[in-house]
């Protein structure tokens, strides 16, 4: 992989980060958390950013930080956060500079276990209600993506990360 950047989307606690780890291990690539890129960037994490500016301000935020990330043009496997995929300004850069795109498509009730069992916090996900509301209207924005890949409970990283590869 030279100079090709792949982005994995999803819902929050569909498994980007550590899909996206597993999959630059194989292909011996940099892999980059766009949240954990933010947080380092502005020393507040995703949930700080929202909190204090709104999701409007974070969006600002995390398409100028994604756009830097991708002008790197560094062969690289990058987490983009749940949201970051729906806003068309993002879709318009990612396509702009030819990354690829792969969706996890994890069902809700996997995404909300995890979400509830991870300790970090979701502002956009205060309740079981509102998750699923959100994860129900960015599905077909999800769709955009190039390759889907099904997510199912109990399947593993290595699962996971050797179909991705294998589609790539």
């Amino acid at each position: 992989m030279t100079n090709r950047q792949l982005i994995i989307v999803g819902f929050m606690g569909s498994g980007k980060t550590t899909i996206a780890r597993e999959v630059a291990r194989r292909l011996n690539c940099v892999v980059i958390d766009l949240d954990d890129f933010i947080t380092t960037s502005t020393g507040r994490s995703p949930a700080e950013i929202i909190q204090q500016n709104g999701e409007p301000g974070f969006r600002e935020i995390e398409t100028r930080l994604l756009d830097e990330v991708l002008r790197q043009n560094l062969a690289a496997i990058i987490a983009a956060g749940g949201g970051a995929w729906t806003i068309p300004e993002n879709r318009r850069r990612i396509s702009k500079v030819g990354a690829k795109t792969v969706w996890l498509d994890a069902p809700f009730e996997l995404c909300w276990k995890r979400i509830q069992s991870n300790e970090e916090a979701r502002p956009l996900a205060p309740s079981r209600e509102a998750a699923d509301q959100l994860y129900q209207n960015r599905r077909p924005v999800y769709e955009l993506a190039d390759l889907r890949i099904t997510i199912a409970d109990g399947e593993s990283v290595d699962e996971v990360a050797a179909r991705i590869v294998s589609l790539i």
